[in-house]
């Protein structure tokens, strides 16, 4: 007898495991329940066919429901929301959104993916701004900012009410509150179309993922691009044509446009009497299976393990729904799924650059309490002699025990996927930081460099970890020059003259064999160079003729972006 499975919500983690069943069990029936009218579709892609870099709407579509039906035999109900769950009969209640019209259906398994919720604040005003969440949230900015024949096939009724009584017209500035990646998603594609832009953000810098001194290029790029940015700056109300900020300004606005960030949607979960976990999301076990056995959960609205330190944690990533849905389908198929905790890795756009993490920050590792060593480099994404050569910047963080690697960032015009991608997958393996040095990487001029970015960084990690080189960070070494440290710039002359760490002596690189006796023998050195390389072959030579001598970990590049220089 052929099984029910009922599940409730589409788009990336609800359609991976309707189809993955449906090609594991072609007899059971399966019914997919979504809310809105679309129930596959790329919503990472939504900002850009806003501002018409995707010109094609229909290229965000991934399928239909009839589509769905035609090649999978899979009854999916558009416009139907689940309201109600009731474990102990193992029944659905559903809603037409439109029509109203109820329908109860029976459920062997269920399959909850409702995904996740806007965050609104609890501001005056709040109504006001819009979000950017689904295709139908899509329709509606577009159908302001940048319409056209095609956006007004699609706009929904409060849509066209407000451009009929002329209360919408294509602003000339726009404010969007939140600096996350859809946040500045949103900004850059506004900016695409000449759009005046500010942005809101209420910690000290947007991209809370990374590192400050990682985010500093990010931050330059926006502003440079002609982006108003405001980082600790909290909206305290939106008014018809302005948001007032906590502290009295004002941003005059045309529209609003609201990125905070989201929460798991775990209504429907609760009012079933599921477990709810410490980090707001549905607790699920290895399999995702709720605190009913015969419910599972995927998406946005669970909370998974972390691969670092397996405590739950809330990851809104496509890429993982996807691979959620499929581990749920082979389960119930009777198959035993790996299982592979939540390593977080994730990419955006800002204007030219791309900027990439996997693992944990600093910052949290700090919070956390938890011992490590960081190495900054900045190479060029191919051979130097190659033309067209662009510096990235790459942070990596390790265990000063084991050598384990625990998390990396990048930033870059180019070259920065590859590198992240690589170190990404050297996690999930279990290759240590100084064993990056060890990977034989594909290499010509044009794409890389006989030592790769990422050898680079392996063998930074085994010259520290090693012992053979000592290094400070930027964050240290206003502590250290307090305690008498003598700072020494061992870059060229006009380099120096262009800008120094302030009290740095100089000493450039090539004299430092014939002037070493300038410098004390008590007091530690510190040496640094533009970004880290020479300083690295000064501090050796140093330590070599008796000094305590120490590096400058990413040299004078990283302190610079640091909050150290600002």
């Amino acid at each position: 007898m052929s099984k029910t499975v009922v599940i409730i919500g589409g788009v990336a983690g609800g359609m991976s495991a309707a189809t993955r069943l449906r090609r594991l069990d072609p007899s059971a029936d399966i019914i997919v329940l979504e809310r809105s009218s679309y129930v596959s579709y790329a919503n990472c892609g939504l900002p850009y066919h806003v501002s018409g870099v995707i010109e094609n709407r229909d290229a965000l579509i991934l399928q239909t429901p009839e589509g769905l039906n035609t090649r999978f035999n899979l009854d999916v109900r558009v416009e139907t929301e689940a309201v109600e769950i009731h474990p102990d009969t193992k029944t659905v209640v559903a809603r037409h959104v439109h029509r109203g019209e109820f329908t109860t259906l029976q459920y062997d398994v269920l399959i909850l993916s409702p995904g996740a919720s806007t965050i609104i604040p609890p501001i005056p005003g709040v109504e006001r701004a819009m979000p950017l969440r689904t295709v139908e949230d899509m329709d509606a900015l577009k159908a302001i900012v940048n319409p056209s024949q095609e956006t007004e096939q699609h706009m929904g009724d409060d849509v066209v009410d407000m451009l009929a009584l002329g209360e919408a017209k294509r602003p000339s500035h726009v404010t969007v509150i939140g600096g996350g990646f859809i946040g500045v998603e949103v900004a850059e594609n506004m900016r695409h179309m000449g759009i005046e832009v500010a942005l809101v953000e209420a910690a000290s810098q947007v991209l809370a993922p990374f590192d400050p001194e990682m985010v500093k290029p990010v931050e330059d790029a926006m502003r440079l691009n002609g982006i108003d940015l405001h980082v600790n700056s909290q909206a305290a109300a939106i008014e018809e044509h302005a948001v007032v900020l906590a502290d009295g300004s004002r941003i005059e606005t045309d529209l609003v446009v609201l990125a905070i960030g989201v929460r798991p949607d775990t209504s429907l979960a609760k009012m079933a009497g599921l477990e709810v976990g410490p980090r707001g999301g549905i607790k699920v076990d290895e399999y995702l299976r709720t605190s009913d056995p015969s419910i599972y959960a995927v998406g946005d609205a669970v909370e998974k393990t972390d691969a670092l330190d397996g405590n739950a944690s809330l990851v809104p990533l496509a890429n993982i729904a996807n691979r959620q849905g499929r581990v749920v389908a082979d389960h119930i198929a009777g198959l035993t799924p790996r299982v592979v905790p939540a390593q977080v890795t994730a990419i955006v756009k800002v204007f030219s650059l791309a900027v990439a993490s996997t693992g944990w920050n600093e910052k949290r590792l700090k919070a956390a309490g938890r011992p490590y060593i960081a190495v900054h480099t900045h190479p060029g994404q191919h051979a130097g002699y190659y033309p067209g050569q662009a510096l990235m910047s790459l942070k990596l963080l390790f265990d000063p025990t084991t050598h384990e690697i625990l998390g990396a960032q990048g930033v870059g015009t180019d070259g920065v996927d590859k590198r992240i991608d690589v170190i990404a997958t050297a996690m999930r393996g279990g290759i240590t930081a100084p064993e990056l040095m060890d990977l034989e990487l594909a290499y010509a001029p044009p794409f890389s460099s006989a030592k790769d970015p990422v050898n680079m960084l392996g063998y930074v990690a085994d010259n520290i970890a090693s012992g053979r080189m000592e290094v400070v960070q930027w964050s240290e070494l206003e502590q250290l020059q307090a305690e008498g440290a003598v700072i020494v710039d061992v870059r060229t002359r006009y380099e120096f003259s262009r800008g120094a760490i302030p009290g740095a002596l100089h000493i450039p690189i090539d004299d430092l064999r014939n002037r070493f006796v300038e410098l004390p023998r008590d007091r530690k050195i510190v040496v640094y160079c533009q970004v880290g390389q020479r300083g690295h072959t000064a501090a050796m030579y140093l330590r070599g003729m008796g000094f305590n001598a120490i590096n400058l970990d990413g040299g004078i590049k990283t302190w610079a972006a640091s909050p150290a220089k600002r």
